[in-house]
């Protein structure tokens, strides 16, 4: 088996090799993407961040082979498990076709933004690469891709020479990167430079995106789904969108035919652009002749005003994630419940409420309860429409990986 290690610039050494623990070797066969270092029971000799590293389990059968990073406890991301592969060129091609065949029938000509790689779950572990028309956003998580990163860069280019890409780099890398690889965050790797703002479609509907310093990768893509769903809910509601950021959500309910919608931000910058977007889709009907209102805020603050007797008929509560580290679950989970007794002070009978939560410290399980705990102490009856999950372009196949929830309620 070939294990080829990327450029690194060293000279050739014995292929890295790891046993692990029995509860780690039943991981990986079950298909989770991450080995721990407290898994590792033998390991030839040290590692080098980002070369490949080969699991065997307690009979010398290959088990997976993955990035090894020697600075995480996440010591090993999967690149491929199960029966052994050559990882060479062709490989690398196969794999990334893989991905993209997935996405060939999700979408027409009305979204050209999407999802391309969703890290672990599409088979590249630490790596997204979304696209925005004709420009790709390609985040990078972790510093163990800059070993492989003359492979990316040519396998990128070779697929899509026409395309500007952007490259995203998670802050807790963005110092290794600029240091010893050259690369920062919002460089341009290929491409020419937007002369403005950058626009793409998504179901119709024209959004900026903010590729070279905005939030994730420019634009809430994750969303879509449940964007669609507040459309065939907003038909002569009032709306509330709170932490609107851009103003997805108000669009979508806009052009459902929602009377009236407010986007509720703390944010100056994000309500400026979804004024923008607003003004993007003038020529569209449905969105001209809805109101709508930008409102900056705290959202927490502004549900608890018991001053305010502005009623709404759908409100849409997408925080941003309120629990970035485990210790911070129990928290987030409360502060969820909180949000919920607010928005439901302001929600009409026949009301509709979402309530979404991209916290993945936080379970879908934990979420939901959370929500209908803070429903049932209303008093207030209510019925459960749908809880969805993640959208097809975000694929989720491990536990961890399943960060999106949200759950619609109608009370009477």
């Amino acid at each position: 088996m070939n294990t080829s290690q990327g450029t690194t610039g060293h000279p050739p050494q014995p292929r890295l090799r790891l046993r692990v623990s029995a509860p780690a070797q039943a991981r990986l066969r079950a298909g989770h993407p991450w080995l721990y270092s407290d898994s590792i029971r033998e390991q030839n000799r040290p590692g080098e961040l980002g070369e490949l590293g080969v699991v065997f389990d307690r009979q010398d059968r290959f088990l997976a082979i993955g990035l090894f990073d020697p600075t995480s406890p996440l010591r090993l991301r999967v690149l491929h498990a199960g029966r052994p592969q050559t990882i060479d060129a062709e490989w690398w091609s196969r794999h990334l076709e893989a991905a993209l065949q997935r996405r060939e029938s999700l979408f027409d000509e009305a979204t050209d933004g999407y999802r391309l790689l969703n890290g672990e779950s599409d088979g590249w572990p630490g790596l997204v690469l979304d696209r925005y028309a004709d420009t790709l956003v390609l985040k990078v998580y972790t510093a163990a891709w800059f070993a492989h990163w003359p492979t990316v860069r040519a396998l990128l280019g070779a697929r899509f020479p026409a395309a500007r890409l952007v490259l995203r780099l998670s802050r807790n890398i963005q110092d290794l990167a600029r240091e010893q690889f050259g690369l920062h965050d919002g460089m341009l790797l290929q491409g020419n430079v937007p002369e403005g703002p950058l626009l793409f479609r998504e179901s119709g509907i024209l959004f900026e995106a903010e590729v070279l310093r905005g939030q994730k990768t420019g634009f809430f893509l994750d969303q879509r789904h449940n964007r669609r769903l507040v459309e065939e809910l907003s038909a002569g509601r009032r709306v509330l969108n709170a932490f609107s950021f851009s103003g997805g959500f108000s669009l979508y309910a806009a052009r459902g035919g929602a009377s009236s919608v407010v986007s509720l931000d703390i944010s100056a910058h994000a309500l400026a652009s979804a004024r923008r977007n607003f003004a993007l889709n003038a020529s569209d009907a449905r969105i001209a002749a809805c109101h709508h209102q930008t409102v900056q805020a705290d959202v927490f603050e502004w549900l608890q005003d018991a001053n305010a007797n502005d009623p709404f008929d759908l409100i849409v509560l997408d925080p941003p994630s309120l629990a970035k580290r485990e210790d911070e679950r129990l928290q987030a989970i409360r502060a969820y419940e909180r949000l919920v007794e607010g928005a439901l002070r302001r929600l009409n009978r026949g009301g509709v409420l979402l309530a979404a939560s991209c916290s993945a410290h936080v379970s879908p399980e934990e979420f939901f309860d959370a929500v209908r705990r803070s429903a049932a102490r209303s008093g207030r009856r209510y019925t459960e429409l749908r809880t969805t999950g993640h959208a097809p372009d975000h694929p989720a196949t491990f536990r961890e990986a399943h960060y999106l929830k949200a759950i619609y309620l109608e009370f009477s």
